[in-house]
């Protein structure tokens, strides 16, 4: 959850500075084009950071989409009557399901305030809520806050966790809050159309199996979408990175020049080839998802990244986009950001670097215009240089060393 000092401020209209609705709907009416209906349009045009430090454009089209509600919403049983959560900001491919997925099933979205995402149990019990979805961060820092009291939370039917790894342990608590709901920890890139992957839990923790490295399974493919694990050799293997094809999959970067090595072609018996570009990507190639997977009783289980991306509150970030931005600094000499655990299991950046000492609160404040919220570091420390190793790069272990156990440990 966000710290004290990025929570925004908000300020009250007073009932004379408000819109009139009636004004504002025959404004609408006069205004709004048709909708066309064509697949190959745009619903939605995301960016993600890439690795030059460059946002990457990723457009969805209705094509993409339209598989994924079509199975998402009786899989999750939505229709009238049911109440479900918009968590998700529009910046986050998530709240396309939270959108389009409650209405196309003809339910009700209900939209918390920030400040409810830190009392889920009383939000659901009190607007009697159907379904949840959130980051399973949000059930990590009620539980931290002492605001997540059990078994009240007997409307949910269906509840889905996302865009970050969710422990057996932060499942088995929301089992106690939600007696009554199955669980589902669902997976998938923003180049998939929000999710292409499911692993559902039902009935007591008890019975459930035990999960490798203490997290829930990613589980198991969506109906039409292909996956397969490839080693650094590009031969199939019982462990690495998961590359996904399938109608979810995008049709490529909004830079088409951002395509080339994030694709590759791949038929069973052979060897992956890495697309370099020089061909027409086409729907036979699959996408790399840059994530380590390992398949375990049928199931994938999720490893990690396969490079210096990190996810932080649910957001990919990557290190070397934070790490140009703060170089930009004029007191800023050099730097280096690290991800670290907390105490809570989740995972922050901490930001270290040498120049001249700035205000803390200004630095932070720059920052803030510069980045997204989730890609500021919890902490930003000065110091007189940055530790080296032997090939006098940055020793990024002797910095986490340095930075210390991070705060409310």
């Amino acid at each position: 959850m966000l710290p004290e000092r990025h929570r925004p401020t908000v300020l009250e209209l007073d009932e004379d500075e408000r819109a009139d609705p009636d004004l504002l709907e025959g404004a609408l009416e006069d205004t709004l084009p048709p909708v066309p209906a064509d697949l190959d349009r745009e619903a939605y045009i995301l960016f993600t950071s890439g690795s030059t430090g460059q946002p990457k454009g990723v457009p969805i089209l209705h094509r993409h989409l339209s598989p994924y509600l079509e199975h998402n919403i009786p899989r999750y049983e939505i229709a009238p009557g049911s109440r479900l959560t918009q968590s998700f900001g529009l910046t986050f491919d998530a709240h396309a399901f939270d959108l389009f997925a409650t209405w196309g099933g003809g339910g009700t979205l209900v939209v918390p305030m920030a400040a409810d995402l830190y009392t889920p149990v009383d939000f659901t019990v009190e607007r009697k809520l159907t379904h949840w979805f959130s980051v399973p961060s949000v059930v990590r820092e009620a539980h931290r806050l002492g605001n997540l009291p059990l078994g009240r939370c007997v409307t949910l039917k269906h509840s889905m966790f996302g865009a970050e790894p969710m422990t057996a342990e932060h499942a088995a608590l929301w089992r106690e809050v939600a007696p009554y709901s199955q669980i589902h920890n669902v997976y998938g890139p923003t180049e998939l159309a929000i999710c292409c992957a499911n692993h559902r839990l039902t009935g007591p923790s008890s019975d459930w199996p035990e999960f490798s490295g203490g997290t829930v399974p990613i589980g198991t493919m969506y109906p039409g979408m292909e996956g397969v694990l490839l080693d650094e050799d590009g031969l199939p293997a019982d462990e690495g990175e998961l590359c996904v094809r399938g109608p979810q999959r995008f049709d490529g970067y909004l830079d088409p020049r951002e395509n080339t090595g994030r694709f590759l072609s791949y038929e069973e018996g052979g060897r992956a080839t890495v697309y370099d570009g020089a061909a027409p990507l086409t729907d036979r190639h699959w996408y790399r998802t840059g994530d380590r997977v390992r398949r375990e009783g049928g199931l994938m289980v999720h490893c990690g990244r396969l490079d210096q991306q990190v996810k932080i509150r649910g957001h990919r970030v990557e290190i070397g986009e934070v790490e140009a931005v703060l170089r930009r600094h004029p007191a800023v000499v050099d730097v280096a950001v690290i991800a670290l655990p907390t105490a809570e299991g989740e995972t922050e950046l901490a930001a270290a670097y040498a120049g001249r000492e700035t205000d803390a609160m200004r630095f932070d404040a720059w920052l803030r215009e510069q980045v997204p919220l989730h890609m500021v570091p919890a902490r930003i420390t000065r110091l007189d240089g940055l530790p080296l190793n032997d090939n006098g790069k940055t020793d990024r272990n002797a910095l986490a060393r340095i930075l210390g156990t991070p705060e409310g440990s």
